[in-house]
């Protein structure tokens, strides 16, 4: 592993944090910090933790000797000085003379020692930070003693690669007892420049920021080594069909299966050749399911991923029976594990969702799962992590981890849960939101709606630059599409399901208002009409029923009608009769998929600034009237101006209503001639 310190960095940094008031002290700290986040073969997402003990003044400008430690809820990739909160160092170390300390008092003692009570809450291996001597502490998840460490004779893998280099610590959970313990090792041995704790990670320490990350740096280097001289075997795959179902077949039907209780999940697909290696394995059902690498990432991965048949080209139905099988017997094996631990528990637990969080594919890759995009490309991440740790270990030995109690303990301990940050779910949480024509006008006012309501949003556009930007702002994905191209309408949606996992909601928004005399305008015109302001639609909404059904969870369809579908205005036939065919291309929708728990709603729009109506077409229809533009865009019985963004609050509305289907909502301000039931 390359040692990426620069003192030229570390002076920049220096200076930097000098002028925000920090001192020398946390800014080298903060430096190596990102150093290490930046590095996914030692941390990954909020994952280890390190310290610096220095001085920092108290609230009456006393200066005072504190830990400051890396706080919940900050990622050492890109954490600032806030995230390394102070605490007060003498009553942390006080504490070392306690005989037990339980979860509880330990935090309060940590939260009434810091000197900003508005921080967040220290690191749980805090104590551990502070019962140790040094002055710089780091402590990361690195894969390569992960995979010297999770293996049979592990511990003496480790002492033979090590030797009195570093002490060793067994596995305990995180807390007290562990604080307690490392201290003792340590002081067996105050020569030594590390710690490792079997089976869970790694400590270094120094004097110095550049110390200690260079221990750290170095330690893994040997464990490395280690690992390239000592690979004894490789991997044996499973024989697999000659054709293979594709990722956006299997994923929207994994998402049905795996919706638990009316809440499907967003899924992140990877490959690599890493992964093929790991899923195409021969023994994957005993190596993948004997729980995570590190006890960190049960929180976030479950203790295990959900292993899913093979899917073959052609024969999804056979594959989503197996899947739906495979997904009954994850569940009942959760349950399971669950009872039998929990039973143990002098306080029992309310068990949370049996859903996998993990999905290994054979002969594709693997799925991250989560209640959204950012938790479905964490549990990826982790479980690339795991791969690259499975394999080495495997490559070596086999792979085995902590008993599986140990990883219930890690699951459901309070302070591991509380670094989800759990709290109420926004109303489109969980739903991916697929919106053509979104790069401007109603499109993109829609998206940002959405998004705004906690939906994954996919932003198809003709023009992939403002795509691009409206996915920026939202979150989303930016997907060019030529909607009047069944192959393009077919490879956005492939993509997205990719992306995303599967659709739950679409608004068939893209659109352009031709015009003309109907009895004199030119028959390529109309067509051209009809491709954009039907056929599109057509193809969008064919695509997205498709997806809809093989997940099973229903689904809404959202169609921009206009008001020219109801109330034809003059020399406006080439835009209004495609529309009108859309109105009831809408209806009939509703009709043949309501089975399918499919809804499909309208929204009639009309004298929308930002939206078909560009300015020069408005300043056009104003002057035809003899109006201004302002009469004219506020010429309704509200006398208001009605914005994109009211259009797109109305598909949200239709989105959210769960029993109306077949209707449209009119969004003009009042146009009488153009109102419907």
């Amino acid at each position: 592993m390359k040692n990426l310190w620069s003192d030229k960095d570390a002076r920049a940094f220096t200076r930097r944090y000098a002028k925000q008031g920090v001192n020398t002290d946390l800014a080298l700290r903060v430096y190596t910090t990102q150093l290490l986040g930046g590095e996914p073969k030692l941390v990954l997402h909020g994952g280890g933790n390190t310290s610096v003990k220095t001085t920092a003044p108290d609230f009456l400008g006393t200066e005072t000797n504190v830990l400051c430690v890396k706080g919940s809820g900050w990622d050492m990739g890109n954490i600032e000085p806030p995230g390394l909160p102070a605490v007060r160092l003498e009553p942390l170390q006080e504490m070392a003379r306690l005989r037990r300390l339980s979860d509880e008092d330990m935090v309060n003692a940590q939260r009434v020692n810091l000197l900003d009570a508005s921080s967040p809450n220290p690191s749980v291996e805090t104590l551990l930070h502070a019962f140790l001597p040094h002055k710089f502490i780091d402590h990361t998840h690195a894969n390569a003693v992960l995979a010297l460490s999770d293996q049979p004779g592990g511990d003496a893998v480790c002492r033979q690669v090590f030797g009195d280099r570093v002490g060793y610590v067994p596995y305990i959970m995180p807390g007290f007892d562990l604080s307690k313990k490392a201290k003792q090792v340590f002081d067996e041995n105050p020569k030594v420049e590390g710690l490792i704790l079997f089976k869970h990670g790694i400590f270094s320490f120094g004097d110095t920021a550049k110390q200690a990350y260079g221990r750290m740096i170095r330690l893994v280097t040997m464990a490395e080594k280690y690992i390239r001289a000592n690979r004894r075997k490789s991997s044996v795959s499973v024989k697999l069909p000659k054709a293979m179902a594709t990722v956006a077949e299997i994923a929207p039907i994994l998402r049905g299966a795996t919706t638990h209780g009316g809440k499907p999940m967003v899924l992140d697909f990877r490959t690599s050749k890493a992964i093929r290696t790991f899923v195409d394995g021969r023994n994957i059902r005993r190596y993948s399911q004997q729980g995570t690498v590190t006890p960190d990432h049960v929180i976030r991965t479950k203790h295990k991923p959900l292993i899913a048949p093979v899917p073959e080209a052609g024969k999804l139905e056979a594959f989503k029976a197996g899947v739906v099988k495979a997904v009954t017997a994850y569940e009942a094996g959760y349950h399971a594990y669950f009872k039998r631990n929990n039973a143990k528990q002098k306080i029992r637990k309310t068990e949370l969702d049996p859903m996998p969080r993990l999905v290994l594919a054979p002969g594709l890759g693997l799925f991250g799962m989560g209640p959204n995009a950012k938790a479905a490309a964490i549990a990826a991440d982790l479980a690339e992590n795991n791969v690259d740790v499975i394999n080495d270990a495997e490559a070596m030995s086999t792979y085995a981890v902590i008993p599986e109690r140990d990883i219930f303990d890690l699951e459901y301990w309070s302070l591991e849960q509380a670094k989800l940050g759990k709290g109420a779910e926004k109303p489109l949480a969980r739903k991916v939101v697929v919106v053509t024509g979104a790069g401007s006008g109603i499109g993109a006012a829609t998206a940002r709606a959405f998004a705004a309501q906690g939906a994954e949003v996919a932003v198809l556009d003709r023009d992939g630059k403002a795509a691009a930007t409206v996915a920026a702002d939202t979150g989303g994905l930016a997907v060019r599409c030529d909607v009047t191209d069944t192959a393009s309408v077919d490879t956005a949606f492939d993509w997205v399901c990719e992306s995303y996992g599967g659709v739950d909601i679409v608004v068939s928004n893209a659109g352009a208002a031709w015009q003309g005399r109907i009895g004199d305008v030119d028959d390529d015109i109309l067509r051209q009409s009809f491709e954009l302001n039907f056929w599109a639609h057509q193809s969008v909404a064919r695509r997205a029923v498709s997806i809809m059904r093989a997940q099973g969870n229903g689904g809404c369809l959202l169609f921009n009608t206009s008001k020219q579908a109801v109330n034809p205005g003059q020399d406006f036939g080439p835009y209004g009769v495609p529309k009108a065919a859309t109105l009831f291309l809408m209806r009939q929708y509703a009709v043949d998929h309501g089975a399918d728990g499919i809804r499909s709603n309208a929204v009639n729009a009309d004298r929308i600034r930002s939206g078909l109506l560009d300015d020069g077409m408005i300043a056009s229809r104003s002057r035809a009237r003899g109006l201004s533009e302002a009469d004219y865009m506020g010429g309704n019985l509200l006398k208001r101006e009605v914005t994109a963004k009211d259009v797109a609050q109305a598909f949200v509305d239709l989105a959210l209503a769960q029993s109306t289907t077949a209707a449209v909502i009119t969004v003009d301000g009042g146009n009488i001639a153009a109102a419907l039931r």
